[in-house]
């Protein structure tokens, strides 16, 4: 951003290197690493943090000052500069940084003698509470002095002259003047209540569908389309918009018009259309089960939890809670529950309230007691980790505690998450079995499987603490992956990459192949989305790899339904048998600590 009275280039770069240490191992990340920079444009011109002197102005001094800045003020229109001179010589050495600490810092302005920016905490992968994080700052040049303006905004804009602020918090807007101390978030609030716009829906679908195209076409990773023309699938499906009655059917015709590409990733969804109210119904964590002689519901199974997460909360396990499997529930506020009724009819509406349960050992509401609990919205978690925890024991017991089990269930956040949360507890296991069965895709699978790598070539100790490897962080063992048809994205590059590092075999079926990957969901005018495919993987030969065909596995293994529903799990149960046999044939045991030395 340009100083308004051409003297000064304000610019944000990361160039401020502090190195931050994990937790679990020798390992380092780079964070707020951005400070602002100022440039001299002419070179005889002085850095606006030259030395000042320290002498006290005269009250004449002062005010002629003061008058000069305001003539500079009044003299001062946005057509004022028509040419600014620049010298381009030395212009590297000129560059002096605001003194403020780094940090993440984004949406840089200037006005005259100030400047504003945003700061940010640091963005981690699975996110926090929802909301505006962001702090808008004023730093003023005169001062050298750094002020926090408004907190919590998601963005803002200046007026001309950076006098006004408009400024967004949340779904709130507001019109605050630039002055430090002057105001906080809600002052100058714009009521939007009432703002309409006349919208002709066709010509806003037309120009979605010619963006839609457009994005394709400059942003797709082939510039050949795939060999498709480009302007004649434009000219096909244009002849069905006269027909779109509806947001839905104008997403049909652009997943078709963009299914043309035969390419992944290449997704339409959202819009301009109604909003389905739903009555959400509140979840136990539990499997029903009826007692046909009684009519009465029991409790067949419940899920554990980790009642510290809410979106692992198990409301039948938290404190105070005393209900067992096998107990039934036979009112639920007063309403006796009983087969072939649903029992979640009288859930309904109740997520996060409290309900009142009638609880007995007996199919029987004389002896019953109450027991109060709050429903959850979704048991997705709760089952998601008691199937992954019960795949861990299945490989504890079945190889006596010698190798360890990882299930990855995306290349995202969440999937780095659990991988940190499992890998470095099993560490010193002597085989791994890593599961990326329904990994939905990301983008850490490079980070995962450098950790995978690394290679064991020494050991240290001390005298009151256990052993430990170098490089910290490694395994000492067999591995084998496990993938199948719903391995996905980043989930097909996990075991085509693991194979291709030498890391152990892959079980179980191809995966899903689609790996030409997005950058983000461009939005459209009305809210919906676009992606465009624009990153293709290709092999050391030249050749393109696993588009529309996905990665083979070394031993192939399915799971049939019958075997699921009974319990059993043929991938895992192979994936057990082949490491087992690994260690057999080569045993991966770290060293023992020798005696230790005496002096001769």
């Amino acid at each position: 951003m340009f100083d308004p009275k051409g003297r000064y280039l304000y610019f944000l770069s990361k160039r401020d290197f502090n190195a931050q240490l994990g937790n679990f191992e020798p390992s380092f990340t780079y964070n707020q690493m951005t400070k602002i920079y100022v440039v001299t444009l002419q070179g005889d011109s002085l850095s606006p943090f030259a030395p000042q002197s320290d002498e006290a102005k005269s009250p004449e001094e002062s005010w002629k000052e003061k008058e000069r800045r305001k003539r500079e003020r009044e003299e001062r229109k946005p057509e004022a500069i028509q040419k600014m001179h620049i010298d381009i010589e030395g212009i590297g050495e000129r560059i002096v940084a605001v003194p403020i600490d780094p940090g993440n810092y984004y949406g840089l302005r200037t006005g005259d003698d100030k400047i504003f920016y945003l700061s940010f905490p640091t963005w981690t992968l699975t996110g926090g509470k929802p909301g505006p994080k962001g702090k808008l700052h004023l730093f003023d040049l005169k001062e050298r002095k750094d002020h926090v303006l408004l907190y919590p905004v998601n963005g803002y804009d200046l007026s001309a002259d950076a006098e006004k602020i408009i400024y967004k918090s949340e779904k709130r807007f507001g019109i605050v003047d630039a002055k430090p101390g002057s105001c906080k978030v809600g002052d100058g609030a714009l009521n939007l209540d009432q703002m309409q716009m006349r919208l002709d829906r066709r010509e806003e679908w037309r120009q979605i569908f010619n963006e839609v195209w457009r994005r394709q076409r400059d942003f797709f990773y082939a510039p050949n389309m795939h060999g498709v023309d480009w302007e004649q699938v434009r000219s096909k499906y244009q002849k069905l918009l006269p027909y779109v009655a509806h947001r839905y059917d104008l997403n049909y015709i652009l997943g078709e018009m963009i299914g043309e590409l035969c390419c992944s990733h290449t997704y339409i969804a959202g819009g301009d259309k109604p909003e389905v109210k739903l009555v959400k119904t509140g979840l136990l964590g539990i499997d029903w089960e009826p007692d046909t002689a009684s009519g009465f519901y029991r409790i067949k199974k419940i899920y554990p939890g980790q009642n510290w997460k809410e979106n692992l909360r198990s409301p039948l396990t938290e404190p105070g809670v005393e209900v067992k499997e096998g107990e039934y529930i036979l009112a639920v506020d007063n309403e006796v529950l009983k087969h072939p009724a649903n029992p979640y009819r009288l859930f309904e509406n109740t997520v996060g309230k409290t309900v009142t349960l009638k609880i007995n050992s007996k199919p029987s509401l004389k002896g019953a007691r109450e027991v109060r609990v709050k429903p959850i919205g979704s048991e997705y978690d709760l089952r998601y980790r008691y199937w992954v925890e019960e795949n861990r024991r299945k490989v504890e017991e079945a190889t006596n505690g010698r190798v360890g089990y990882i299930f990855i269930p995306n290349m995202g956040g969440r999937g780095l998450n659990e991988f940190a949360e499992s890998f470095f507890p099993q560490i010193k296991k002597e085989g791994l079995i890593i599961d990326v069965r329904y990994n939905g895709g990301g983008f850490v699978s490079e980070m995962i499987l450098e950790r995978l790598r690394r290679e064991v070539v020494g050991m240290g100790c001390s005298r009151n603490a256990g052993d430990w490897t170098y490089p910290g962080g490694a395994l000492y063992g067999h591995m084998v992956c496990i993938a199948n048809q719903y391995s996905a994205s980043d989930g097909d590059y996990f075991p085509y990459f693991f194979r291709k590092y030498g890391l152990g075999p892959v079980i179980g079926k191809r995966t899903w192949g689609g790996v030409v990957g997005i950058r983000d969901f461009t939005p459209l005018v009305d809210g919906g989305y676009v992606t465009t495919p624009e990153f293709a993987p290709f092999s050391l030969e030249g050749e393109w790899v696993m588009e529309n065909y996905g990665v083979d596995p070394d031993i192939e293994v399915d799971n049939p339904p019958d075997q699921v529903i009974l319990g059993r799990d043929p991938q895992l149960e192979k994936a057990i048998e082949v490491i087992m046999k690994k260690l057999e044939e080569q045993p991966k045991k770290l060293p023992k600590r020798p005696p230790y030395p005496v002096r001769e």
